[in-house]
């Protein structure tokens, strides 16, 4: 990724952060989180990572954003009231800051410069072997090529089925509950 991309999308990123919590409207609030998922999106396009980069603006900006601006015009929810500024809120919040930047620091400063083994056609075909011989994956590994969303799909659906059910079952009863709160407000 170039270089002046990179900084392009950091800097949406961080605009679109820091405009969630200076604005006191949650539409405009939401729809900066959307701008901030955009630049993350994409940042990840640039690091070659096409699929989390797609599934962010699909599942994030798309799905998930869309929900909770459902949810905030349902629960009708106005501008926040101002209230009278404090300087404890503003120093907690220089101290987290602080205190974020100091592990930052930290944990790049230690953390080792390797960079990945190249996939020859050797090392896709090994890893094959791990998959059904008759299956896309191991077809795909033997042909060279890396499979990732098959990958990623074979991964979740096996080894954290359990979990994606869950986090299912949250999602319904959490959109079921919103629809239940704003009748209840309703009438």
């Amino acid at each position: 990724m170039p270089s002046y991309l990179f900084w392009l999308f950091s800097t949406v990123m961080l605009i679109g952060g820091t405009a969630v919590i200076a604005f006191r409207n949650p539409v405009s609030s939401a729809l900066s989180v959307v701008t901030c998922f955009v630049g993350l999106a994409g940042l990840f396009i640039g690091l070659s990572a096409f699929f989390v980069g797609v599934i962010q603006i699909l599942v994030y900006t798309g799905a998930v954003m869309v929900l909770f601006l459902f949810i905030i015009m349902l629960l009708d929810l106005k501008d926040e009231e101002r209230r009278a500024n404090s300087l404890a809120p503003v120093a907690a919040g220089l101290g987290l800051v602080i205190a974020f930047v100091v592990q930052l620091i930290g944990i790049l400063s230690r953390s080792p410069d390797k960079s990945l083994p190249p996939l020859d056609h050797a090392t896709l075909a090994s890893a094959a072997a791990d998959y059904l011989p008759s299956g896309k994956i191991a077809a795909s590994l033997n042909q060279g090529k890396l499979p990732d969303v098959h990958l990623i799909g074979h991964t979740l659906f096996t080894q954290y089925n359990l979990p994606l059910q869950i986090l299912g079952v949250l999602l319904l009863v959490a959109t079921v509950g919103v629809v239940v709160l704003s009748k209840k407000q309703a009438g």
